[in-house]
């Protein structure tokens, strides 16, 4: 195994969890792309680049529908509590972690890493399940 399960989370998935997030707030809260780069705590330049999918278009986090729901929910929330970009991260992070211990990502890492044996890895499942 060349590349391990943090760096597939840190470059793939962190991003495509931010970009789901990011369309969530623009296309079903109907916030302009200004508001929610405020309310996200990152630039407009960032909330465009996602919405083109020139960022995070990997993995489509909404066929994995109970991180979609997630998703959704932590929009709720940051819409009506406006975390600070500490608590947004920490969201995010714990989201991709729960992504890990499903095994949603397992395939996808073999696919990054052709040296990965998915049926002899089971390292994020039974870490962070």
């Amino acid at each position: 195994m060349k590349t391990n399960a943090f760096e597939v989370a840190a470059k793939y998935v962190y991003p495509s969890l931010r970009r789901r997030l990011v369309e969530i707030l623009y296309k079903e809260h109907n916030l302009t792309q200004v508001q929610v780069a405020e309310l996200l705590h990152i630039t407009q330049s960032a909330v465009s680049r996602y919405l083109r999918m020139n960022r995070g278009a990997l993995i489509d986090v909404e066929k994995f529908e109970d991180i979609d729901r997630e998703l959704r929910n932590s929009a709720e929330w940051i819409i009506k509590e406006k975390p600070n970009e500490y608590k947004i991260h920490a969201e995010i992070v714990k989201i991709a972690l729960e992504m890990l211990g499903k095994g949603y990502l397992c395939s996808l890492h073999a696919k990054i890493d052709p040296e990965l044996n998915p049926a002899e890895c089971n390292i994020c499942i039974d870490t962070f399940r």
